[in-house]
């Protein structure tokens, strides 16, 4: 018998059968039937977006695992697969992508009515200015290898002649598509956009590898050429030379030096994917308008010990750079001596860096300044790429250290080889720690904004999601009179209207027409100065083994413990990381220099 309900008269009146329950339970049946479909809707409010999330996330992953499979394999030099197939596969995702980019420019431009939400942290102009000169320095590149092949055509597959076309319409799209749609917060068209957006970004890291590979691949030909005439066998130099005749007569210029323009080429793809990973993060993200300003420091007065080192440490740079290269490949003595070089400087320069950056965080923490807690995907990004991209370095240098108390030859470097990899491990772990304190503590007021958003939020908007919810007339005077009337006052001058806010009453008065100068901060000044010196010692400790100072290969320390092969397969993994390190740390720190 089934239990019957009687509504009457807003009363409920329950059948008498004893398998009808109670009241009592019939309502602590309904409440808990409430918090299971709320904990029902709050677990699965987010799945379209975490599954779609996750299955972009997969398909980007997979690309690039094929085309990591296709680099072992032309690194093994297998017959059946060649270069042709990994050109192939890149230039077909470049296609891919350069679809999607028309596409979502198009879509844009017939959604000019609604404005687009930005996300300010995103990336800045200077950045986007410098990835510019990176780009331009990749388009020579590609027109190198178009004059390569010109050469060589004869002999040659034509996708050696597709892929730099390709690839220089991709970097000019590219470039266009990071200057003006890369803040953009993406609202429309979801699912579709994340699996456009981390196309785009798995296609710049397999163009990474890419070039990794072919850098890395030229040095160590280069170094088996070194040892083999120094007396080493069984070292077998791979020839990349197509076997026909080159019809020109500037084909040897143009394969020379397209190394030197591939550091440019692998820092431009990976700072790419690092901005396009922050833009996928962000695809349906509600931004937070109180968080979303950015301020901008533009006072440089108290410039002058930093940008002094950093002059200095740039200039030995390029000495070292010069001396080394000319003598490692000379005798056994002059060899050993620029090692030795080498290892003195670099001594120097990390320590100089780490009581620079020692420095810094005693400032922080004598100055007692709140976190800043809010969500922010490109702060978070810049933290882990820190974090991940030290790994390689730290690694190298653990294994040098383990070289260098286990082996029993004695060279005349072989110590400073183990304070030197000391530095790098604490180096790194003080400049991580100086830069994440620095992005992560709060701005002081009454500093300029950022001039790419408005002074406040518009009550009267287009786009309502950027809106205060506000309702009638705010009279933001009534809360914080004194911080809203300068505020106010600010925005009204910019604008070119004239309001005046009441001042309190002022012991001095201060004369009509004048400015009232800050007195000069030495804790920001001496924070400018150390920022500076740090991104000037990041870009010499770059420049070093990006153009073929490698001590690494040449000390045979670590040779001699682990083996030809295990330790240029370390080295194949930790000098990319450590490039990309050097580079990142750079823009991390130009962004303290702006925040301080």
């Amino acid at each position: 018998m089934t239990p019957t309900m009687v509504e009457h008269s807003g009363l409920d009146i329950m059948c008498l059968n004893k398998y009808c329950h109670s009241s009592s339970s019939s309502s602590s049946s309904e409440h808990d039937k409430k918090i299971f479909t709320k904990l029902k809707l709050s677990l699965s409010g987010d799945y379209p977006r975490k599954n779609a999330e996750i299955l972009s996330g997969q398909y980007g992953t997979n690309l690039l695992l094929i085309g990591a499979a296709l680099m072992l394999a032309i690194a093994h030099h297998d017959p059946s697969v060649k270069e042709e197939h990994l050109l192939s596969f890149a230039t077909c995702l470049m296609i891919l992508q350069l679809i999607w980019m028309m596409w979502y420019i198009l879509v844009q431009d017939r959604q000019k009515s609604t404005r687009t939400e930005k996300d300010v942290h995103a990336t800045t102009c200077w950045i986007r200015g410098g990835l510019t000169l990176l780009a331009l320095l990749s388009l020579i590149m590609d027109a190198f290898r178009i004059g390569y092949y010109v050469g060589y055509q004869s002999c040659v597959s034509a996708v050696l002649g597709v892929y730099p076309v390709i690839h220089a319409s991709h970097t000019v799209a590219q470039v266009h598509f990071l200057w003006f749609h890369i803040k953009d917060v993406i609202k429309s068209f979801e699912t579709f956009e994340r699996f456009g957006v981390i196309h785009a970004v798995f296609t710049n890291l397999l163009l990474w590898c890419n070039g990794v590979m072919s850098e890395a691949e030229h040095f160590l030909n280069n170094h088996k050429r070194r040892l083999s005439a120094l007396g080493y066998e069984n070292l077998t130099i791979e020839h990349s030379e197509p076997d026909c005749n080159c019809t020109t007569s500037t084909c040897s210029m143009f394969s020379s030096s397209l190394y030197y323009l591939y550091p440019f080429n692998i820092e431009y793809h990976i700072f790419v994917s690092a901005l396009l990973f922050v833009m996928w993060k962000n695809i349906g993200r509600t931004i937070d308008l109180s968080s979303n300003r950015k301020r901008l420091v533009t006072k440089t007065q108290g410039l002058t010990l930093g940008p002094i080192l950093g002059l200095l440490a740039l200039a030995s740079t390029i000495g070292i750079l010069v001396v080394y290269i000319t003598h490692v490949e000379e005798s056994l003595r002059m060899r050993q001596s620029a090692i030795s070089m080498f290892y003195i400087y670099g001594i120097v320069m990390l320590v100089v860096m780490c009581f620079a950056g020692a420095s810094g965080l005693l400032i922080y923490r004598a100055n007692h300044m709140p976190l800043d807690t809010s969500k922010n995907p490109s702060r978070q990004l810049d933290t882990e790429l820190l974090f991940g991209s030290s790994i390689g370095s730290w690694f190298m240098s653990w294994c040098s250290v383990v070289a260098v108390l286990s082996t029993s030859s004695s060279p005349p470097y072989r110590w400073t080889n183990l304070i030197y990899s000391l530095l790098i491990v604490l180096e790194k772990y003080v400049q991580n720690l100086f830069i994440i304190e620095s992005l992560y503590r709060q701005q002081e007021n009454g500093e300029r904004e950022d001039p790419e958003l408005p002074a406040a939020p518009e009550i009267f908007s287009v786009t309502s999601s950027l809106a205060p919810p506000y309702n009638g007339i705010i009279n933001r005077a009534y809360e914080t009179p004194d911080r809203t009337c300068v505020t106010m006052e600010n925005e009204q001058e910019e604008s070119g209207q004239m309001y005046r806010c009441p001042r309190k009453h002022s012991e001095v008065p201060l004369p009509v027409g004048t400015k009232v100068v800050e007195p000069p901060n030495i804790k920001r000044q001496i924070l400018k100065n150390i920022a500076v010196l740090l991104i000037m010692c990041n870009i010499s400790l770059w420049i070093l083994p990006a153009f073929g100072c490698r001590p690494q290969y040449d000390n045979g320390l670590e040779q001699e413990t682990f083996g030809f092969s295990i330790w240029t397969t370390v080295l194949n993994f930790a000098i990319p990381l450590n490039l990309f390190y050097r580079m990142h740390s750079v823009a991390s720190l130009f962004e303290v220099f702006r925040r301080v």
